[in-house]
């Protein structure tokens, strides 16, 4: 389902504003309305993170409501790195609160914002109060095929623990 709403943004919002999609995530909006966060980058490759509106009638609409650089992002704050939550923050001039969908894809753009920077921009990026261990692309947790894949190899590491714990010692 994500990858079809990504096609979908790229194509209807992202594509005739001339910007390549990243990333996106779901965060939580206001009434019944679907918002997204994304990631994306101009034919000047400035990286531009813009909050969007995701409206139904007879066919899908989009609408950026927000918009932000991450030249201007100062901190991202993931609040609590010791518990599962989705709530962050991202500081630009103004300190905007965020709840994502899940704690995993608040970590999925983290870690996609911590990427772009490193490409484009090579600017000294905080990012406080977030795992480590599943922020860097270099852990073992980390994977292009986003959430899924961390979640197969959780329940694979899960099931050699339950046969080992199993198997007689002898």
């Amino acid at each position: 389902m994500s990858s079809l709403v990504k096609e979908d943004l790229a194509k209807r919002l992202f594509g005739p504003r001339r910007l390549r999609l990243h990333e996106f995530i779901e965060v939580e909006g206001s009434g019944t309305e679907r918002c997204y966060l994304c990631a994306a980058v101009t034919k000047n490759e400035e990286v531009e993170i813009c909050m969007v509106k995701h409206f139904r009638d007879r066919e899908e609409k989009y609408e950026v409501v927000e918009k932000w650089f991450l030249k201007d992002l100062e901190m991202i704050d993931g609040k609590e790195a010791d518990t599962d939550n989705p709530y962050f923050d991202m500081h630009f001039h103004k300190v905007y609160s965020m709840e994502a969908y899940s704690c995993a894809s608040k970590y999925t753009f983290a870690r996609t914002l911590s990427n772009l920077n490193d490409t484009y921009l090579k600017k000294d990026l905080k990012i406080v109060n977030f795992d480590s261990t599943y922020l860097n692309d270099d852990s073992i947790w980390s994977s292009n095929n986003r959430d899924c894949l961390v979640l197969m190899r959780i329940c694979f590491y899960a099931s050699n623990l339950l046969c080992l714990s199993l198997c007689p010692l002898s």
